[in-house]
């Protein structure tokens, strides 16, 4: 049981610093002269800061929001970790790591910088899907991974 912690802590430490890795490049290295870089007909690389929350909700909030969404943050990282130290099921376990990693390289970049730092963006014609980045795709795979569990466990291991 305490490997299986070990895990789901290592693949939220694995998010967080790909997390942070891609967003320095990002930043530091790939949008240094530009704000949109097209890679392909359907995906650019954009620099977007992103105060809010997800899909530009609360965008305009006032600055204290900032500190409300990181505390909200930190209060579902607390319940995801205290849960992860209850469950068994390997999947279960990745799928809760990916979350609380997710949602850690987020949160890190509100108290940087006070917006999160999106930079993936696709788009078909005039169909488009927001700005998002590693650790927005870690908290969807890994709830997306959660359902999953929870409509194809056994129901004797629930637990």
């Amino acid at each position: 049981m305490r490997n299986r912690r070990v895990r789901g802590l290592l693949i939220a430490a694995l998010v967080v610093a790909l997390d942070q890795l891609s967003k320095w490049l990002i930043v530091t290295k790939i949008m240094v002269s530009a704000r949109v870089l097209p890679v392909t007909p359907f995906f650019n690389l954009v620099l977007n800061w992103n105060p809010g929350i997800s899909f530009g909700l609360f965008n305009s909030a006032p600055e204290i929001a900032r500190y409300v969404f990181v505390g909200v943050a930190g209060v579902i990282i607390g319940l995801l970790l205290s849960w992860l130290w209850r469950v068994q099921r390997p999947l279960l376990v990745a799928a809760i790591g990916l979350v609380v990693g997710g949602a850690i390289g987020n949160v890190i970049d509100r108290l940087r910088f006070g917006a999160v730092t999106d930079f993936l963006y696709f788009h078909l014609g005039r169909y488009d899907f927001p700005a998002f980045n590693l650790a927005d795709s870690s908290i969807t795979i890994g709830v997306g991974l959660i359902l999953i569990d929870s409509l194809f466990a056994e129901r004797g291991s629930r637990k």
